[in-house]
Protein backbone atom coordinates (compact mmCIF):
# COMPACT_ATOMS: atom_id res chain seq x y z
CA UNK A 1 0.00 0.00 0.00
CA UNK A 2 0.98 3.40 -0.47
CA UNK A 3 1.37 5.31 2.29
CA UNK A 4 3.18 8.58 1.49
CA UNK A 5 4.38 10.38 -1.82
CA UNK A 6 7.78 7.96 -1.56
CA UNK A 7 6.62 5.40 0.95
CA UNK A 8 5.03 1.86 0.68
CA UNK A 9 4.32 -0.96 2.74
CA UNK A 10 4.18 -4.45 2.26
CA UNK A 11 2.44 -6.47 5.11
CA UNK A 12 1.83 -9.83 6.34
CA UNK A 13 4.40 -12.41 4.83
CA UNK A 14 3.62 -15.95 5.87
CA UNK A 15 6.30 -16.81 8.17
CA UNK A 16 6.25 -19.16 11.80
CA UNK A 17 3.39 -19.05 13.62
CA UNK A 18 1.79 -17.17 14.59
CA UNK A 19 4.14 -14.53 13.02
CA UNK A 20 3.48 -12.89 9.76
CA UNK A 21 6.57 -10.14 8.77
CA UNK A 22 6.20 -6.75 6.69
CA UNK A 23 8.35 -4.68 4.53
CA UNK A 24 8.46 -1.88 2.16
CA UNK A 25 9.72 0.38 0.20
CA UNK A 26 10.88 4.24 -0.80
CA UNK A 27 11.27 5.84 -4.39
CA UNK A 28 13.22 8.68 -5.11
CA UNK A 29 13.58 9.92 -8.61
CA UNK A 30 16.31 7.46 -9.23
CA UNK A 31 16.81 5.39 -6.31
CA UNK A 32 14.16 3.12 -4.96
CA UNK A 33 15.36 1.45 -1.05
CA UNK A 34 13.97 -1.98 -0.21
CA UNK A 35 13.00 -2.24 3.39
CA UNK A 36 13.97 -5.87 4.54
CA UNK A 37 14.00 -8.74 1.84
CA UNK A 38 11.31 -10.80 3.26
CA UNK A 39 11.53 -14.14 4.91
CA UNK A 40 11.39 -16.57 1.80
CA UNK A 41 12.86 -15.90 -1.99
CA UNK A 42 8.99 -15.90 -3.19
CA UNK A 43 8.38 -13.08 -0.52
CA UNK A 44 11.69 -11.13 -1.84
CA UNK A 45 10.23 -11.45 -5.79
CA UNK A 46 6.78 -9.95 -4.71
CA UNK A 47 8.74 -7.00 -2.97
CA UNK A 48 10.63 -6.72 -5.97
CA UNK A 49 8.04 -6.91 -8.22
CA UNK A 50 5.86 -3.85 -6.54
CA UNK A 51 9.07 -1.46 -6.44
CA UNK A 52 10.19 -1.96 -10.03
CA UNK A 53 6.01 -1.27 -10.76
CA UNK A 54 6.12 1.53 -8.72
CA UNK A 55 9.41 2.98 -10.43
CA UNK A 56 10.39 0.76 -13.13
CA UNK A 57 13.57 2.88 -13.91
CA UNK A 58 15.00 3.49 -10.59
CA UNK A 59 18.04 1.64 -9.49
CA UNK A 60 17.07 -0.87 -6.55
CA UNK A 61 19.00 -1.43 -2.93
CA UNK A 62 18.14 -2.82 0.24
CA UNK A 63 18.24 -3.12 3.66
CA UNK A 64 18.30 -5.29 6.76
CA UNK A 65 16.72 -4.10 9.45
CA UNK A 66 18.38 -6.54 11.93
CA UNK A 67 19.39 -10.29 11.66
CA UNK A 68 16.45 -12.62 12.15
CA UNK A 69 16.14 -14.86 8.95
CA UNK A 70 12.37 -13.36 8.35
CA UNK A 71 13.85 -9.92 7.49
CA UNK A 72 16.28 -11.05 5.52
CA UNK A 73 15.71 -14.38 3.73
CA UNK A 74 14.87 -12.87 0.34
CA UNK A 75 18.76 -11.56 0.56
CA UNK A 76 19.72 -13.91 -2.20
CA UNK A 77 17.11 -13.01 -4.91
CA UNK A 78 18.68 -9.27 -4.56
CA UNK A 79 21.98 -10.48 -4.93
CA UNK A 80 21.36 -12.29 -7.89
CA UNK A 81 19.86 -9.22 -9.49
CA UNK A 82 23.39 -7.36 -8.69
CA UNK A 83 21.19 -4.92 -5.65
CA UNK A 84 23.47 -3.86 -3.14
CA UNK A 85 21.82 -5.21 0.55
CA UNK A 86 22.97 -2.77 3.59
CA UNK A 87 22.97 -4.61 6.95
CA UNK A 88 25.12 -4.39 10.51
CA UNK A 89 28.05 -6.33 10.77
CA UNK A 90 26.69 -8.92 13.24
CA UNK A 91 24.23 -10.29 10.12
CA UNK A 92 26.41 -13.77 9.39
CA UNK A 93 23.57 -16.37 8.77
CA UNK A 94 24.47 -19.73 8.06
CA UNK A 95 22.61 -22.59 6.07
CA UNK A 96 21.75 -24.51 9.64
CA UNK A 97 20.19 -21.49 10.10
CA UNK A 98 17.81 -21.96 7.63
CA UNK A 99 17.12 -25.63 8.18
CA UNK A 100 16.27 -24.54 11.82
CA UNK A 101 13.68 -22.00 10.75
CA UNK A 102 12.17 -25.14 8.01
CA UNK A 103 11.82 -27.89 10.67
CA UNK A 104 10.12 -25.00 13.25
CA UNK A 105 7.80 -24.21 10.70
CA UNK A 106 6.94 -27.54 9.76
CA UNK A 107 6.16 -28.88 13.60
CA UNK A 108 3.58 -25.97 13.24
CA UNK A 109 1.96 -28.31 11.17
CA UNK A 110 -0.85 -29.52 12.84
CA UNK A 111 -1.28 -32.72 10.66
CA UNK A 112 1.38 -34.79 10.58
CA UNK A 113 1.26 -36.10 7.59
CA UNK A 114 1.94 -32.73 6.07
CA UNK A 115 4.67 -31.69 8.27
CA UNK A 116 7.03 -32.78 4.99
CA UNK A 117 5.91 -30.16 3.14
CA UNK A 118 7.23 -26.97 5.37
CA UNK A 119 10.17 -26.78 2.70
CA UNK A 120 7.74 -25.99 -0.12
CA UNK A 121 7.23 -22.41 1.63
CA UNK A 122 10.76 -21.63 1.31
CA UNK A 123 11.95 -23.29 -1.99
CA UNK A 124 14.46 -21.57 -3.51
CA UNK A 125 15.25 -19.73 -0.55
CA UNK A 126 19.06 -19.11 0.19
CA UNK A 127 21.56 -17.81 3.00
CA UNK A 128 22.91 -14.62 1.51
CA UNK A 129 23.92 -11.92 3.81
CA UNK A 130 25.02 -8.13 3.52
CA UNK A 131 26.92 -7.19 1.31
CA UNK A 132 27.43 -3.33 2.31
CA UNK A 133 28.08 -3.25 6.26
CA UNK A 134 27.23 -0.75 8.33
CA UNK A 135 27.34 -0.17 12.07
CA UNK A 136 26.28 3.23 12.54
CA UNK A 137 23.67 5.94 11.07
CA UNK A 138 23.57 6.56 7.18
CA UNK A 139 22.23 9.36 4.82
CA UNK A 140 21.16 7.50 1.82
CA UNK A 141 20.32 10.28 -1.33
CA UNK A 142 17.10 8.73 -3.26
CA UNK A 143 17.21 11.88 -5.97
CA UNK A 144 13.96 13.84 -4.26
CA UNK A 145 14.27 12.23 -0.79
CA UNK A 146 16.77 11.26 1.43
CA UNK A 147 16.24 8.33 3.96
CA UNK A 148 18.08 7.45 7.65
CA UNK A 149 19.55 4.74 8.47
CA UNK A 150 19.57 4.70 11.96
CA UNK A 151 21.23 2.87 14.66
CA UNK A 152 18.80 1.42 17.15
CA UNK A 153 19.71 -2.13 18.92
CA UNK A 154 18.48 -3.66 21.35
CA UNK A 155 16.19 -6.60 20.09
CA UNK A 156 19.16 -7.50 18.22
CA UNK A 157 22.12 -6.31 17.74
CA UNK A 158 21.82 -5.59 14.25
CA UNK A 159 18.48 -3.44 14.37
CA UNK A 160 18.47 -0.58 12.03
CA UNK A 161 15.57 1.75 11.55
CA UNK A 162 14.89 3.62 8.27
CA UNK A 163 13.61 6.98 9.37
CA UNK A 164 11.97 9.22 5.70
CA UNK A 165 11.77 13.13 7.28
CA UNK A 166 10.41 14.23 4.42
CA UNK A 167 7.05 11.82 4.61
CA UNK A 168 7.08 11.47 8.22
CA UNK A 169 7.38 7.77 7.85
CA UNK A 170 9.42 5.47 10.05
CA UNK A 171 9.81 2.01 9.14
CA UNK A 172 11.25 0.25 12.87
CA UNK A 173 11.56 -3.08 12.36
CA UNK A 174 11.57 -5.21 15.37
CA UNK A 175 12.27 -2.10 17.28
CA UNK A 176 8.65 -2.02 17.24
CA UNK A 177 5.46 -4.34 16.74
CA UNK A 178 2.00 -4.17 17.17
CA UNK A 179 -0.40 -6.50 18.67
CA UNK A 180 2.32 -8.90 18.96
CA UNK A 181 4.10 -9.23 22.10
CA UNK A 182 7.65 -8.50 20.97
CA UNK A 183 10.17 -10.97 21.15
CA UNK A 184 12.87 -10.96 24.04
CA UNK A 185 14.32 -14.18 23.51
CA UNK A 186 17.38 -12.93 21.37
CA UNK A 187 18.10 -10.56 23.81
CA UNK A 188 19.39 -10.11 28.14
CA UNK A 189 18.67 -7.46 30.62
CA UNK A 190 21.57 -5.36 29.11
CA UNK A 191 19.95 -5.84 25.10
CA UNK A 192 16.79 -4.53 27.05
CA UNK A 193 18.22 -1.32 28.66
CA UNK A 194 19.43 -0.10 24.65
CA UNK A 195 16.29 -1.69 23.29
CA UNK A 196 14.32 1.38 25.55
CA UNK A 197 16.83 3.75 24.85
CA UNK A 198 16.04 2.93 21.24
CA UNK A 199 12.60 3.23 21.85
CA UNK A 200 13.06 7.12 23.30
CA UNK A 201 15.01 7.13 20.00
CA UNK A 202 12.40 6.25 17.57
CA UNK A 203 9.55 8.34 20.19
CA UNK A 204 11.64 11.77 19.61
CA UNK A 205 11.42 11.28 15.69
CA UNK A 206 7.90 12.50 15.80
CA UNK A 207 7.01 10.05 12.66
CA UNK A 208 3.22 10.22 11.73
CA UNK A 209 3.55 6.84 10.18
CA UNK A 210 5.04 4.04 11.63
CA UNK A 211 5.49 0.44 9.66
CA UNK A 212 6.63 -2.12 12.50
CA UNK A 213 7.88 -5.04 11.59
CA UNK A 214 5.06 -6.85 12.56
CA UNK A 215 1.82 -6.54 13.18
CA UNK A 216 -0.37 -3.28 11.52
CA UNK A 217 0.42 -0.28 10.65
CA UNK A 218 0.15 2.77 13.24
CA UNK A 219 -0.55 6.19 12.33
CA UNK A 220 -1.15 9.08 14.72
CA UNK A 221 -1.64 8.49 18.55
CA UNK A 222 -0.98 4.91 17.88
CA UNK A 223 2.54 4.92 17.44
CA UNK A 224 2.98 6.43 21.24
CA UNK A 225 0.72 3.62 22.44
CA UNK A 226 2.61 0.81 21.08
CA UNK A 227 5.58 2.08 21.83
CA UNK A 228 4.48 2.28 25.18
CA UNK A 229 3.02 -0.83 25.16
CA UNK A 230 6.88 -2.49 24.31
CA UNK A 231 8.10 -0.44 26.54
CA UNK A 232 6.26 -1.68 29.56
CA UNK A 233 7.12 -5.39 28.13
CA UNK A 234 10.88 -4.79 28.05
CA UNK A 235 10.80 -2.93 31.83
CA UNK A 236 8.55 -6.15 33.09
CA UNK A 237 11.30 -8.21 31.81
CA UNK A 238 14.09 -6.09 33.26
CA UNK A 239 12.29 -6.18 36.62
CA UNK A 240 12.06 -9.82 36.27
CA UNK A 241 15.57 -10.69 35.65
Amino acid sequence: MRLSPHCYALTGFAYLPPWSVNAGFVCGEERTLIVDTGPTAQAAATILGYAETARPNNTLVAVNTELHLDHIAGNSVMRERGIDVYGHPSIARTDLDLAEDIAEYGAAIGDPERRGEAPLLFRGTLITNPDRLIDRDLLLDLQGVTVELLFVPGHTTANLAVWVAQDRVLYAGDTVVSDYRPNLASGSARDWRLWLASLDRLESLGAEILVPGHGRILRGREIEDEIARVRACLELALASA
